[in-house]
């Protein structure tokens, strides 16, 4: 009884391992999530490349005052060193996080290769036939298995399951904090570059906004305003890439070898028996 069970429960599911293998029906899903997630990310490491050369030349910019006729120079831009230091890191995580994405597609087309799925044929076949006659299978036997099944599957199978745990949790403050940093990256631009004189360097214009404003304390205090909320939104964003591509990647490949360790691997009386 116990037997007839395992071969009619066996048969269906070595039906769709083969057919997964050779139709490719997770790789062509899985393809179109890396590219949405290598657009994300450097959709952001622009966003980050134009943040920091906005605060990389306000910062530089020295201002010249002359109150009670005594000179005075000073870089009112210094105050957002710190965001500046944040958004530099931010550009090179979002590089990685495409690179990343690279990775896993290039992944892909290695797993779906057709001598990956010739050789996982054969050994689940084996594999299969040694179970339909009631014997365990050997362990070496049973690891390769294991192996050939990662190697095929595991890239699509967590590349989906990364997705769909983004899509649940992660999409909303994604989207949240990326039109954000977007608000304030033009509200910054805004408030170091006046649309007036038009025709002169960045670096002019902005020493020329700074020279002519007559509360350099009160626009000081704003810019530290933005750099406040860019900070918080920025690391946000640092947060929700790590978990997609190395956090929760991770996670599902160890939980996918589990699995198939416990489904694969022959109980240790028998691996006695094989060994």
């Amino acid at each position: 009884m116990r037997r007839g069970f395992e071969r009619f429960l066996l048969l269906p599911i070595l039906a769709v391992v083969l057919a997964s293998a050779w139709l490719k029906p997770l790789e062509i899903a899985a393809s179109h999530q890396v590219d949405a997630g290598l657009k994300r990310a450097l959709v952001s490491f622009a966003t980050a490349r134009a943040l920091n050369a906005i605060i990389s030349v306000v910062q530089g910019t020295d201002v010249s005052v002359e109150p009670a006729g005594v000179g005075i120079k000073f870089a009112p831009g210094q105050a957002l060193r710190p965001i500046n230091d944040l958004v530099a890191q931010f550009a090179e995580l979002m590089l990685a996080a495409s690179v990343s994405f690279g990775v896993m597609k290039v992944l892909l087309g290695m797993g779906s290769h057709w001598a990956v799925s010739v050789l996982l044929s054969l050994f689940a076949l084996a594999w299969f036939g040694l179970r339909w006659r009631g014997r365990e299978a050997p362990v070496w036997l049973a690891r390769i298995l294991l192996v050939l099944l990662l190697v095929r599957f595991a890239v699509p199978l967590v590349t989906l399951g990364s997705d769909a745990l983004f899509r649940k949790f992660l999409d909303g403050d994604y989207a949240a904090s990326q039109n954000a940093i977007d608000g304030n990256t033009a509200q910054l631009a805004t408030l170091s570059l006046p649309p007036s004189d038009a025709g002169a360097g960045m670096g002019e214009r902005i020493k020329g906004w700074w020279s002519k404003n007559v509360d350099l304390s009160a626009r000081i205090e704003k810019l530290k305003q933005v750099a406040s909320l860019l900070t918080e939104h920025i690391v946000k964003l640092i947060v929700i890439f790590l978990m997609q591509t190395l956090v929760m990647p991770l996670l599902l490949f160890w939980a996918l070898y589990r699995v198939g360790k416990a489904v694969l691997d022959p109980p240790p009386g028998a691996r006695k028996q094989c060994a």
